[in-house]
């Protein structure tokens, strides 16, 4: 009960900032003030807009807002948004062009479950829409899952992507962003051992923990600082009563977003600053660059006390992928038996998240792969998200994945016969 009444704790001090910043923005708008021309009514009718929005936000899910893509018969052809597996912590979504035909390149992009909605890979979608068949990992919030569809952990989470990549076929490319990355190989290696023909054609993993150990960052340090009884103490908590999933143990995303938050708490303030004095003097607009990234930075979800618990005792602690001794429901996972996937890593210069090194651990471990079918990418000066959205992505980072997969699509030249002399 404990935890419960800390949970809806936090909803209710979420709830109460929103209604304030309703009522500020209702009050001072009134028509009545501008009998009396003070800047404060302004102010604060703009603080009671952005206090609103922001922390209404903070549970809604957003929306993939896809809506066409352009095609090389010149059109634009509309996209829906086709569920091809529903599983109760996950949906594989299939981005679909109405009316384009099947692209040859397929793409599976495993977005993380770290805090936020897959939806945060947004960008990265939607560049590779044009060129390709994307499907999505698309996670589900942990406090709308009832306590009855059990648990779920980094081994449930790898024997999804299993599932996931044997419903794909064997011709998926695979793009796992940040958290998956050392599951997505461990999922790969399983498929390797059980069923090699079903073994994905591509596995692309950017800025991944493979490795926290071969560099340190203040998230590999924090995993180390903090016992696991520790943690739990701090930050799990049960669903409170106002959603499905009520009584289930998750690390709540409004705690996970003060600590997001407190990383760069200088930055986060001069943000709403200027977008609260933008507003007041009527700067502002609905889909301005403040509106556009908070919207999506500050839509947390919460994730199963079990699957973060887990992810920091066996990833970053134990370091069982980087050791290659993970297992999955009792068996040994050893990555050393994918052979026929091609692997590239992608790292970010200035990522201080998942520092250089700890991505490209990977190609280490792939000892049953020849070097012909390795590949890495260092992208100077970017950050950990600039290795999946923004200009170091568009520019540099796509058109050299594009060229790995079609690389690895392309048919091996037949071998010279050798004649007798």
């Amino acid at each position: 009960m404990k935890e419960m009444m800390s949970y809806d704790l936090m909803e209710t001090i979420r709830n109460t900032n929103e209604w304030m910043g309703a009522s500020a923005r209702a009050m001072a708008s009134y028509p009545v003030w501008g009998l009396v021309p003070h800047p404060m009514f302004k102010a604060l009718s703009a603080w009671g807009r952005v206090t609103e929005r922001s922390f209404a936000r903070m549970v809604i899910k957003p929306d993939w807002g896809i809506r066409s893509v352009p095609a090389q018969d010149g059109r634009d052809h509309v996209i829906s948004e086709e569920t091809v597996l529903d599983r109760p912590f996950c949906t594989l979504v299939h981005f679909k062009a109405q009316g384009r035909p099947a692209m040859k390149r397929r793409v599976l992009v495993v977005a993380p479950m770290s805090g936020h909605y897959a939806t945060l890979t947004r960008s990265t979608v939607a560049s590779l829409i044009p060129d390709c068949e994307v499907y999505v990992t698309d996670w589900k919030n942990a406090r709308d899952i009832p306590v009855s569809a059990g648990k779920f952990d980094i081994e449930d989470y790898t024997l999804y992507l299993v599932d996931f990549l044997r419903a794909l076929g064997p011709d998926i490319n695979v793009v796992a962003i940040c958290q998956p990355a050392p599951l997505a190989l461990a999922a790969t290696a399983i498929l390797a051992e059980d069923e090699p023909e079903a073994q994905p054609r591509a596995l692309v993993l950017i800025g991944g923990p493979v490795d926290p150990d071969a560099a340190a960052t203040e998230v590999t340090d924090f995993g180390r600082r903090v016992t696991m009884g520790q943690l739990e103490q701090l930050v799990i908590q049960r669903v409170g009563f106002k959603y499905p999933g009520v009584g289930r143990m998750v690390y709540p995303g409004l705690m996970q977003l003060a600590s997001f938050i407190s990383m760069n708490l200088d930055k986060h303030t001069d943000a709403f600053q200027s977008k609260i004095i933008a507003e007041a003097k009527g700067e502002g607009s609905e889909r301005d660059k403040h509106n556009v990234f908070y919207d999506e930075y500050l839509a947390v979800m919460d994730m199963t006390a079990e699957f973060y618990l887990s992810t920091v005792e066996r990833i970053f602690k134990k370091v069982e992928i980087g050791r290659n001794c993970f297992t999955v429901a009792g068996r040994a996972v050893d990555i050393g038996r994918i052979t026929t996937t091609a692997v590239y890593t992608v790292e970010g210069e200035n990522d201080d998240i998942s520092a250089p090194g700890q991505c490209i651990a990977a190609l280490r471990l792939c000892t049953g792969l020849p070097e012909s079918k390795k590949a890495s990418h260092l992208e100077p000066g970017a950050g950990h998200y600039g290795i999946f959205a923004g200009s170091s992505w568009r520019n540099h980072i796509r058109p050299k994945l594009l060229q790995f997969f079609d690389e690895q699509a392309a048919p091996k030249p037949a071998a010279t016969p050798i004649r007798a002399v």
